[in-house]
């Protein structure tokens, strides 16, 4: 339709428009340089939770505005279906897979390595499910530790959130550090300062674009790492077969000679934290729920593609890994850090057949897992820092959002937080880093036991305030029961660490001094989240949520729900077996 302007002709389409028209309503061009500073100006429907009804000491938690806050959070739903089911099956690949694997051999010998990753596994199984059926119905920013706050205990959710945002803002230093270490496999000639400011540099800047640019460097760093395993696993089949080039079948020898197992029990427990390390964000998928277009649609199918990560990419890997090296071969404790491919039992079976040139290619996968995590570790901190700021658990200036959905203050922060990576250039790199790992090597198993307990207290507040289960549009698939087992999983595995944090291996042999210094690196997470969940709790007296005051309702994104998964239901009735098994299972 031809444009009208009052009291002017139109002008013709080949000339340029005039500078104005009176009237005229279209919007000006704005140069680049205006359209990018836009950008960072503050989302108007930004919003921080107000002061609840404050009591005569002023000390009161307002849960309802909380609640309120983190499901209007503005942050953008950019994020489809391909990036999260990419996030969900190669999200969390890193070098606990690729390279802590092979000390966990070398402790517990590969029996050890495949019931610990098993058992793990299976929690993580239960776990992921119990967070999709919450983050589906409640698709809000700060996912989980939003969920400990809502269905738990407002000072609880302090903790777990501060607990979550900290293990991954000490991760990005760590991480970049690793980086700049696997390039030393080629050559160790160049100052690590130099790698480590073009890689932080890098995942600075890939967040810098935002939730899409997030989505769209873990579609590639995960595809790449899928590839890589998928190809290991048939060369490993190859091998164990006896197709290598030395022709030698190998089979199960290794676990006949040295053995199945090393260092009895205690190598067993000594594995779970290893392995608990290598899931180590998994849980990332229900963080992005929030940032995601249609999570009804897209997160039941990430959510089910874990499963298949899980006995594929680890258990199936790690049992090759298992068969082709010897859990004494003293390649496995020669790192020189979590990210060394010296160490790694992947590359380690590579060339112990013989093959050239694949070594430097696990190397690569190897840097871009590193890559990945860190790229992970500032959107995981990031979202975190903003949810906690909208239910004033935080700096209030950490929850501007600006209008391309982008937690600005909160990605600076965490920028300026991997600056501390240049200490992997000084000579003190080895004590610094060895305590920033301890501040994450826990934090992992509160959260995941958390999400368990938020969605079996869930669980019982839906059926308490006269929901059913026809109600939810995805239903975790190892249910109530499975939460629960999930949850009494990540106490023992806390327990276990305890016990290999006091008394570790050797124990006999070691100094008190060196007791006391293993033990707080194994356990220091644990009275970290106490020092922030008590001091809160105190101050705020804030209750353990009863089934009564959950608020079920607030942040539910599809308003229509029942008529919706009604013609839902009735579409899968239609299909034929093979597709609702497929469904089922993908």
């Amino acid at each position: 339709m031809e444009e009208k302007y009052q009291g002017k002709a139109s002008p013709s389409s080949d000339s340029p428009p005039p500078a104005a028209y009176e009237g005229d309503s279209r919007p000006a061009k704005r140069s680049f340089k205006t359209r990018m500073w836009d950008s960072f100006q503050r989302d108007p429907n930004a919003t921080v939770t107000k002061p609840g009804a404050v009591g005569a000491d002023g000390k009161v938690f307002d849960v309802e505005g909380a609640a309120a806050a983190t499901a209007a959070s503005p942050l953008s739903r950019r994020l489809k279906g391909r990036h999260l089911q990419m996030i969900a099956i190669g999200g969390s690949i890193g070098t606990g897979l690729f390279v802590g694997s092979g000390r966990a051999l070398a402790t517990g010998g590969p029996a050890s390595l495949l019931i610990a990753f098993g058992l793990i596994g299976c929690m993580l199984y239960c776990t992921v499910h119990a967070l999709g059926e919450l983050a589906v119905l409640f698709p809000v920013a700060g996912s989980f530790s939003a969920y400990s706050t809502r269905f738990l205990d407002p000072a609880w959710g302090f903790a777990m959130g501060w607990n979550y945002a900290m293990q991954w803002l000490i991760v990005l230093p760590l991480e970049i550090v690793a980086a700049s270490i696997t390039l030393d496999y080629w050559n160790d000639g160049v100052n690590n300062a130099v790698w480590i400011t073009i890689f932080l540099h890098l995942i600075v800047a890939i967040n810098f674009f935002g939730v899409k640019g997030y989505g769209e460097a873990e579609f590639v760093f995960s595809i790449v790492k899928v590839i890589a395993v998928t190809g290991y696993i048939i060369l490993g089949i190859i091998l164990v077969c006896g197709g290598g080039p030395n022709g030698t079948y190998v089979g199960g020898a290794k676990w006949a000679d040295p053995g199945a197992f090393n260092n009895g029990f205690k190598g067993l427990c000594s594995v779970f934290v290893t392995a608990a390390f290598a899931f180590a964000g998994t849980e990332l998928v229900g963080l992005a729920a929030a940032e995601t277009a249609n999570p009804r649609k897209s997160l039941p199918t990430a959510i089910k593609q874990v499963f298949w990560r899980i006995l594929l990419f680890y258990i199936v890997s790690l049992t090759l890994v298992g068969l082709l090296v010897r859990y004494d071969n003293d390649r496995l404790l020669s790192g020189s850090s979590s990210a060394d491919a010296r160490a790694s039992p992947f590359v380690i079976s590579i060339e112990e057949a013989g093959i050239s040139g694949l070594p430097s290619v696990m190397n690569v996968v190897i840097m871009i897992a590193v890559l990945s995590v860190g790229n992970s570790s500032v959107y995981g901190s990031t979202r975190t820092l903003a949810a906690l700021a909208e239910q004033r658990q935080a700096p209030r200036f950490l929850a501007y959002i600006d209008r391309k959905g982008r937690p600005l203050f909160a990605i600076i922060i965490a920028s300026a937080i991997g600056y501390l990576s240049y200490i992997g250039a000084s000579d003190r790199q080895g004590d610094a880093f060895t305590w920033m790992l301890a501040l994450s090597g826990l934090s992992s198993i509160f959260t995941w036991g958390s999400i368990c307990l938020a969605h079996v207290r869930f669980r019982q507040a839906w059926k308490h305030q006269g929901h059913s289960l026809d109600e939810l549009a995805f239903r975790s698939q190892p249910g109530f029961w499975g939460s629960v087992l999930g949850f009494a999983f990540n106490i023992l595995v806390l327990i276990a660490q305890f016990w290999t944090g006091f008394a570790p291996i050797g124990y006999s042999d070691m100094t008190s001094a060196e007791l006391v210094q293993n033990f707080f690196q194994a356990y220091l997470a644990a009275p970290i989240v106490l020092l922030f969940y008590l001091p809160y709790k105190i101050y705020y007296k804030t209750p353990f949520l009863t089934v009564d005051m959950m608020d079920l309702k607030t942040g539910r994104r599809d308003l229509d729900l029942g008529h919706l998964l009604a013609e839902e239901r009735a579409e899968r009735a239609s299909w034929p077996v093979w597709k609702k098994a497929y469904k089922f299972f993908c």
